[in-house]
């Protein structure tokens, strides 16, 4: 691959801004061409790009498409870069009046070097946000795409689309589908604005030519018109790859935009590397439904601020997992003390961290999102307790993912809710082999009081389901109990799966049933009528228990069932097993109740419904 930086346009606002700036500030700047301008941390601009492209084993050479004016310095620029002065190319344009346009000087340095590669093109007078993004993994996006690649960026609410090249970009292919150059207001709802940042295959490059026959004025030569002609009109595949930061050319902007920008991306790449990041996700309880949710059922459940998983991200030069000292245990006081750890599992919250910075890079690359050269490192605590079916695993997921995505700035639009959910439960099934459903990640993604909806037309249609934010105000008292021993929750789910996959009719009429109940559970929540409410979530349990049978709950679960229902509690299984949920709407039988469990050896608390809508301190949620 051979890479072209273009710096032949003529800055003449900026430059003449400078040069009458009677500050002072500027002086030392008269007359210097507006890529060689200090960038970020006071770096010429095109000190940046040559040192992002300078790399043998990606590029077989590199130009650089100057003008006449300023070529004297741009030469004595590589000689002091060691930049082979040969492959400077003067476009012999003096003036704005007789420039030849970004296309015809892309085209010159094609024709009069005969390069016959594919060609990166970049603009060598563009401020760039963040000047640590990975430039072979955008060449690796575009090798595995058959056409063409274009890079973008979202952009700043401060920013006008109409000033910039809009792209509108298919989701599932990455596929842009309309380039728009300097769109009328209203023209597209999108903000993914085009920067001079491209890849072209060789056997593309005979369209530039094509192009210049039919635009024989330079004010039309722009790379916008290009790109707006080759994908509207000519309707070639050209792909779109996200560099998840912002850019700014300075080639006709004036000297206030200039330091504005520069200042802005500036102070934002300090504020980003001396701020840790921490964020967190917090249990939940099914209420109804579960285990409907991996058999295209319908549940409702809630998450719970009594119990949270949390993770901190910090910059750091290498990327450093840290193990947590009570889950990750690396060192012991005797053999016994390792035995009695390992009891239950081998593995802590170490292997999630993991798979999850494994599966984001992973997404990343697929999705056409360019990520930036940062290390990191990540250590996370939880005081979720383990194998009771409060979803502690996939909180801890969760919790990384919402750090790892505000590192490296990936929006809503580039990961949506829906599609985090799925993220979130392949990072334990596919990685993990952790047996589990979405109904878990799709509260902790979206948070409070949520329906979820499964049916098998909307998982078959989108890859999800139907989630709705719920009513959290005046909810009635719910609790929870779980065993201080429990076994592994993940056998609770038995052959069920098998069982429905076959088609047995018991099992596939039992998950109609929960969708059903889940339903009437929405219509109770929804008109306030808390006893009815009861009654449904003891039926969800004898549901559970008929097709799941009493040997498969096991006796812990069952004996917690029992002795709730002692004090006139509605109880429920609120997730795979090893905890219960309840409602008892006797506050006296409630105290009596919570005696009662603890002398049984159980934990018993009252639920803290979490409420995203409400306003919290801590940490990022």
């Amino acid at each position: 691959m051979i890479c072209i930086l273009l710096v032949a346009g003529h800055g003449t606002v900026l430059e003449t801004q400078i040069k009458n700036d009677v500050t002072g500030l500027y002086s030392h700047l008269a007359g210097v061409p507006k890529a060689l301008l200090p960038g970020i941390g006071g770096k010429k601009i095109l000190d940046f790009w040559w040192e992002t492209v300078n790399m043998r084993q990606l590029f077989t050479e590199v130009y650089l498409v100057t003008n006449a004016d300023k070529y004297k310095h741009y030469e004595r620029w590589a000689t002091a870069n060691d930049f082979p002065v040969e492959n400077v190319v003067n476009d012999g344009s003096t003036t704005l009046a007789d420039r030849l346009g970004a296309v015809a000087d892309l085209e010159l340095a094609i024709r009069s070097r005969k390069l016959q590669d594919d060609i990166m093109v970049i603009a060598g007078d563009m401020l760039c946000a963040d000047q640590n993004f990975d430039i072979a993994q955008v060449i690796r996006f575009f090798r595995s795409k058959p056409g063409e690649l274009i890079i973008y960026y979202e952009l700043e609410e401060s920013e006008r689309s109409n000033s910039r090249g809009i792209v509108e970009v298919c989701p599932d292919t990455n596929r842009i589908t309309r380039f728009l150059e300097k769109p009328p207001a209203g023209t597209t709802s999108s903000r993914l604005a085009s920067v001079v940042f491209y890849c072209i295959q060789k056997d593309t490059l005979s369209h530039l030519s094509d192009f210049l026959r039919l635009q024989p004025q330079a004010t039309d030569r722009s790379l916008g018109r290009f790109w707006e002609w080759l994908i509207n009109e000519k309707q070639l595949d050209v792909f779109g790859m996200k560099l998840p930061t912002g850019f700014q050319l300075i080639g006709q902007v004036g000297l206030s935009d200039y330091t504005k920008w520069l200042t802005h991306y500036s102070s934002k790449r300090q504020d980003n590397a001396a701020k840790p990041i921490t964020c967190r996700s917090y249990a939940r309880v099914g209420l109804m439904g579960n285990p409907s949710d991996g058999f295209n059922g319908k549940t409702i459940a809630m998450s719970i601020s009594n119990f949270w998983a949390e993770v901190t991200l910090v910059e750091s030069q290498t990327l450093v997992l840290v193990p947590h000292p009570l889950n990750d245990p690396t060192e012991f006081g005797s053999l016994q003390d390792l035995f009695c750890i390992s009891r239950g599992v081998y593995l802590g919250g170490l292997r999630l961290l993991q798979a999850t910075c494994k599966k984001f890079y992973q997404f990343c690359s697929k999705h056409g999102i360019a990520l930036t050269k940062q290390n990191f490192t990540l250590k996370y605590d939880t005081n979720i307790p383990r194998q009771v079916g409060l979803a502690g695993s996939s909180a801890i997921v969760s919790a990384t993912l919402k750090c790892l995505m505000k590192f490296y700035n990936i929006t809503d639009n580039d990961l949506p809710k829906p599609i985090r959910a799925n993220f979130i439960l392949n990072v334990e099934t596919d990685e993990l082999f952790i047996t589990a459903g979405l109904q878990d990640r799709v509260v902790q993604v979206y948070e409070g009081l949520v329906y979820m909806d499964f049916s098998k037309k909307l998982m078959d249609e989108q890859c999800y389901g139907n989630y709705v934010a719920m009513d959290m105000s005046d909810l009635p008292q719910f609790w929870l109990a779980y065993l201080s021993d429990p076994s592994d929750s993940g056998r609770i789910h038995s052959n069920i799966r098998q069982r429905w996959l076959s088609g047995e009719p018991l099992v596939i009429e039992a998950m109609k049933t929960f969708a059903e109940l889940t339903d009437n559970a929405r219509a109770a929540l929804q008109d306030r009528d808390w006893s009815r409410l009861a009654q449904l979530m003891d039926q969800n349990f004898e549901l559970r228990r008929s097709v799941y049978t009493e040997d498969c709950l096991g006796p812990g679960n069952l004996k917690m069932v029992e002795l709730a229902r002692q004090f006139g509690s509605a109880v429920k299984l609120p997730g795979s097993g090893g905890a219960v949920v309840g409602l008892c709407l006797d506050q006296a039988r409630l105290v009596e109740m919570r005696q009662a469990f603890q002398e049984a050896g159980c934990v018993f608390c009252v639920i803290t419904p979490y409420n995203p809508f409400a306003s919290t301190a801590g940490g990022q949620h």
